[in-house]
């Protein structure tokens, strides 16, 4: 998993995860393959207001096929068969992943739980190098001060933590609009 923070990576475990600022940067080299098709599709947290609008946005923005079942067992299928796509590669990237599902915590995990379960079924270790290399990359951008939080949420999944060493929520609650400035 790499985290960016100021342009800087810190590279943790799996290539396929990254969770930047809003002003941050990837960099293009880490999200394209060298060589065959890619398929990019920019999905919008602030859209994914309540489950069917999260599924709105995965149809929409993935091209779900028409037998996509719109409930979370349909979504997870989905994600992790993306050969109905006529790609090699494929870039999910998720603006404002932090106010995805607002107050919706059991949505918010069977949603992320859905992401990191396609990204390790995607990833591969390319032989004889032995460089890790996924077919889909997932980057999800949010605000500053909510990258630690999603970081520490997604982290907690990728290492099996039990449930109730999980953060509850990696999202912003509803109506916080991620201002630090001092009230007047």
């Amino acid at each position: 998993m790499a985290w960016f923070t100021g342009g800087r990576a810190v590279v943790l475990t799996v290539p396929w995860l990254h969770v930047v600022s809003e002003p941050g940067v990837v960099p293009v080299d880490l999200l394209l393959p060298m060589t065959g098709r890619t398929y990019v599709a920019r999905l919008d947290g602030r859209e994914m207001r309540d489950t069917d609008a999260v599924f709105q946005q995965f149809y929409d923005g993935l091209r779900l096929p028409d037998y996509f079942g719109w409930n979370w067992n349909a979504l997870s299928d989905c994600l992790s068969d993306l050969k109905w796509l006529s790609a090699d590669h494929h870039v999910l990237i998720i603006d404002a992943a932090d106010e995805i599902l607002p107050g919706d915590v059991s949505g918010q995990r069977l949603l992320f739980k859905s992401l990191l379960r396609a990204g390790r079924r995607w990833s591969y270790t390319q032989k004889p190098e032995a460089i890790e290399v996924g077919r889909l990359v997932v980057v999800m951008s949010c605000d500053a001060a909510s990258v630690p939080s999603l970081k520490e949420y997604l982290r907690s999944y990728l290492e099996k933590r039990p449930l109730s060493q999980v953060p509850a929520s990696p999202c912003r609650p509803e109506g916080d609009t991620g201002d630090v400035s001092p009230a007047r």
